[in-house]
């Protein structure tokens, strides 16, 4: 397949460049649920899951087949935020590269891995939350109902 991968018929409509001609009439159409939370994640991922999860619900973005894909972006969320940790606790103990950089055994100046841990779980959790509409350049292609308004009793179920 070659090309930039197609539009989601639902955002096409909502971007106001659907066309009948070119809409596939036997697209799926999963119903707007909250999936559960996967029992793989933990510390830092889990937390974002309670985060966004309920807010993505209450504006009716989510499905249960979503749930892989949001627990992908939770966990790319969980590595950076691990990364960056570990990074900044090495940052305490050196002044000059701040971590950034390490030894090696034959003494030789190279790119702390840690950077690069970083760096693609911050990438991946980026191309995830464009995905979800959690990025302010996805919103502006998006027009939800009621001007993304959540309805109120989601948001009481979530606890926000």
């Amino acid at each position: 397949m070659r090309g930039r991968k197609p539009k989601p018929s639902g955002l096409k409509l909502v971007t106001g460049t659907e066309r009948a001609d070119r809409a596939n009439p036997d697209e799926p159409r999963p119903q707007p649920d909250c999936p559960e939370l996967p029992d793989h994640l933990k510390g830092e991922a889990r937390v974002e899951w309670d985060r966004v999860c309920g807010q993505l619900c209450a504006l009716g973005i989510l499905s249960q087949i979503d749930r892989a894909a949001l627990a992908a972006y939770c966990q790319a969320y969980g590595r950076w935020v691990q990364a960056e940790t570990a990074l900044d606790v090495m940052a305490e103990r050196d002044a000059v590269t701040h971590g950034l950089m390490i030894k090696t055994q034959s003494g030789n100046a190279i790119q702390n891995p840690l950077v690069g841990t970083a760096n693609k779980a911050m990438a991946d959790m980026m191309r995830y939350a464009a995905e979800f509409g959690m990025t302010p350049s996805a919103r502006t292609r998006i027009r939800a109902e009621g001007n993304g308004d959540p309805d109120a009793s989601v948001l009481a179920e979530w606890g926000l």
